[in-house]
């Protein structure tokens, strides 16, 4: 069997080895390579997915402008165009009452009279005094006449003929007193005669027959009589100083009674104070009816509508966007990228359901419902709109075994 010698490799086996190595080490790093990609798009995913659901999910709304003209209702009570308190002025007892409560009566009517037996003797005693009083001047003046006929002839001195001639003058002014006295007693005399100031209606009566009435008005003694005019009725209102700007004399009101609200009836505003109430920081606005009704009657508690100019563009907002801080109301705004911004905002009314901002907001703003205390500015959040939820909340419920399905967390804004 023949020998065969071994010998060294050929050059070219050597190069194919090293070509298949170096093919080989390149799938290696290959592999490598992509495993690492992957690994790295792993973790960025759940990272992406941990970021995801570690934000925080908020409902949120947008401002809404007010819609139609805006206008205030404040509590007022009708009165009418003329009214008063009729109070005795004389004493005495009253002898008998002539109108009674809804009676309409006319300027100068008799409402009661009362007797005066008081002022009646103090009244005779008067006259029986004047009377004495123009006995004595009487007297005085014919003594004057002859002292001057004594004086021309000598017989007297001068200052006898002035003193009669002070005697004269002191009986005048005598007589003068008397008589004012006289008239005194006979203007007391006919106030026993109560009768109506204007023309109205009787509100209130407060007289019975033998009564015994005191003059004045203080707080110890009631009014007789309470009248009204009734067909002219007027109000007067307090209105915040915060809406006073936006008034105007001549601005149409509505009032209405609280019990008949679909029934109101239309007024105009006649005068507006000059300045505010300093205790109540409240201008007092005057508002006459244009209309009569047989429902609106002196006294009544109405509410009245005031319009309001509008001069401050304002956005309505609920209630429970609003947080209060330190730094006063406060809104929590959410961008288009998802990053909450806290901002102070000037509130306006109180609506209810709904609150007036009048600024530190736009109506293009995403506006958190229901922010948490914790939250803070610059914190990114997953925004829900609050009519998007509410139709999803409705459309689970729909269907039977529970078949519709919900997607899971908010979109950023």
């Amino acid at each position: 069997m023949p020998h065969v010698a071994s010998g060294p490799p050929s050059s070219h086996a050597v190069r194919r080895a090293g070509q298949m190595g170096l093919v080989a080490l390149a799938l290696l790093l290959a592999a490598a390579g992509v495993r690492a990609y992957v690994n790295a798009e792993q973790a960025r995913t759940v990272r992406d997915a941990t970021e995801h659901h570690a934000l925080r999910s908020v409902l949120v709304e947008s401002p809404r402008p007010p819609e139609g003209s805006r206008t205030v209702s404040l509590p007022a009570t009708l009165r009418g165009q003329h009214q008063a308190a009729i109070h005795a002025r004389t004493n005495g007892y009253v002898r008998a009452w002539m109108k009674d409560i809804g009676d309409q009566v006319r300027k100068g009517d008799v409402l009661a009279i009362i007797d005066t037996p008081e002022v009646d003797q103090d009244l005779a005693q008067a006259l029986a005094a004047t009377q004495q009083v123009q006995a004595r001047l009487d007297l005085a003046t014919s003594s004057l006449a002859r002292w001057e006929d004594l004086y021309r002839s000598e017989a007297v001195s001068l200052q006898e003929l002035d003193e009669r001639r002070a005697a004269r003058q002191q009986a005048q002014a005598d007589l003068a007193a008397a008589q004012a006295n006289v008239r005194r007693l006979q203007q007391l005399h006919e106030f026993g005669r109560i009768t109506a100031p204007f023309d109205g209606v009787v509100v209130q009566r407060h007289v019975e027959v033998g009564s015994l009435v005191a003059a004045g008005s203080a707080s110890s003694t009631r009014e007789l009589f309470y009248l009204a005019q009734a067909d002219q009725l007027r109000l007067t209102v307090a209105v915040p100083q915060v809406y006073a700007a936006d008034l105007a004399v001549g601005s149409k009101v509505s009032v209405k009674l609280i019990e008949q609200p679909l029934a109101p009836v239309e007024g105009r505003i006649t005068r507006i104070s000059g300045g505010v109430d300093v205790a109540t920081r409240s201008v007092q606005v005057e508002v006459a009816l244009l209309s009569k009704s047989p429902v609106f009657r002196p006294g009544s508690y109405v509410q009245v509508g005031l319009p309001l100019a509008g001069s401050q563009d304002v956005l309505l907002v609920s209630p429970n966007t609003l947080q209060f801080r330190e730094q006063g109301p406060q809104v929590a705004v959410v961008s288009p990228e998802g990053q909450v911004t806290l901002r102070s905002v000037t509130l306006g009314r109180d609506l209810g359901k709904e609150v007036e901002i009048t600024s530190g907001i736009a109506a293009t703003d995403v506006i958190v419902l229901n922010p948490p205390d914790t939250i803070v500015e610059g914190e990114r959040v997953l925004a829900r709109r609050a009519e998007a939820a509410s139709d999803k909340a409705q459309g689970n419920g729909k269907g039977k075994g529970g078949k519709g399905k919900a997607s899971g967390g908010g979109q950023p804004v």
